[in-house]
């Protein structure tokens, strides 16, 4: 049901915690040859991986091409839900629905109209659309946002605390006709959030002009993760450096000042010439070239009903990160992934992936209880 003549926080509703108990999680399956390379199959084995982290700990439905569901079911553990659907690619962070709960009651999601992260390919109708049937089929109300937004540029407390991207959230790509002061108010109004922290830029030649989820993320109430180099000759440690202390001199919502922890990138890492040489350009555009710099980060994990999903890049980086993402998270098993070829793609396992949040009943459109 679409809800046009109140916003969420008027009606109760809230975006949840990652960390708050989730009754799912959605993917989509991958495709694009201009996107992915060998036409996906290494991404596609890469996502199975993921699917399959995810399911030791919670029900998984991926999302699939009505043409490629046979070839998935082949690929992805048995446990797997598949959901036939349309979309234009795969980075249902931000193409699909912001899930959000009223305590103790209904499921609802934020309808965000997207735009390809401002034309990033032409046809995106299909991404767009994408969350209404998702929310239809999970039995959530559905409110349209007057706002162009993905999925992957917020990161919630749950607490009324949000953290955001300048360089992303003001690109002119996305919503050039409104203010920064405009843009926070209509976060307020859908994701029932009293902050919002600013950081000034996001992580080094991320393709999506710096989602916050690859740069810093909320680990509990307080506490956020920073990506993080000691290489001051390397660009993103001023742009580290500026988020750590905008953050070091915010308070959230609850009038807290925050606790920062780094961890330190891996790499710097690069996509090889063999590597471009096997995406596939569209329209006739050139291919990506060789020692392209990657936007590779541990922020990009996902966290689980009692685990946390993190990528890693055979990088001497790696165990570091584990180490510092396990004292971060004590409670949960940390399960490692890999992430390379995610990553070729333009993003991570927190880009692939959407939380649904367990709620206290769930109305599908005709009234029924849905059956996921």
């Amino acid at each position: 049901m679409l809800s046009s003549l109140t916003t969420p926080s008027t009606d109760g509703y809230r975006m949840p915690a990652e960390w708050e108990e989730h009754s799912r999680t959605w993917m989509l399956w991958p495709f694009r040859p201009d996107v992915w390379r060998e036409n996906a199959r290494p991404a596609q084995k890469a996502f199975a991986e993921v699917a399959a982290a995810i399911a030791r700990f919670e029900p998984v439905t991926v999302g699939v091409l009505p043409g490629l569901v046979e070839e998935a079911r082949r690929m992805l553990p048995p446990s797997v839900e598949i959901f036939p659907v349309a979309y234009n690619d795969a980075w249902v962070r931000d193409s699909g629905p912001t899930f959000l709960v009223q305590d103790g009651g209904a499921l609802a999601g934020v309808d965000w109209p997207f735009n390809a992260w401002g034309g990033h390919y032409a046809d995106f109708a299909a991404d767009d659309a994408l969350p209404q049937s998702v929310l239809s089929t999970a039995g959530a109300e559905r409110y349209r946002a007057d706002l162009i937004m993905e999925g992957g540029a917020l990161h919630t407390d749950g607490e009324g605390t949000l953290l955001v991207v300048e360089e992303c959230l003001l690109h002119p790509s996305r919503n050039p006709h409104l203010s920064k002061g405009e843009i926070e108010e209509r976060l307020k109004r859908y994701l029932n959030v009293q902050t919002v922290i600013w950081l000034p830029y996001g992580v080094e030649k991320d393709e999506t002009a710096g989602h916050v989820d690859n740069l810093a993320c909320f680990v509990r109430p307080g506490v956020v993760a920073l990506t993080w180099t000691d290489d001051e000759r390397d660009p993103q440690y001023a742009r580290s450096l500026a988020a750590e202390q905008m953050l070091l001199a915010s308070r959230d919502a609850a009038g807290r000042r925050l606790e920062v922890h780094r961890i330190h990138q891996p790499g710097p890492l690069f996509i090889t010439d063999t590597e471009a040489a096997t995406i596939q350009p569209a329209d006739g555009s050139r291919p990506r070239p060789g020692g392209d710099r990657l936007a590779a980060s541990y922020i990009n994990h996902y966290i689980v009903n009692g685990g946390v999903i993190v990528p890693v890049f055979d990088d001497p980086q790696d165990a570091p990160a584990l180490a510092k993402l396990a004292e971060l998270y004590p409670e949960r098993a940390i399960v490692s992934v890999s992430g390379r070829e995610i990553l070729l793609g333009g993003g991570n396992v927190h880009c692939i992936t959407q939380q649904q949040p367990k709620s206290g009943r769930q109305t599908a459109d005709d009234g029924r209880t849905s059956g996921l």
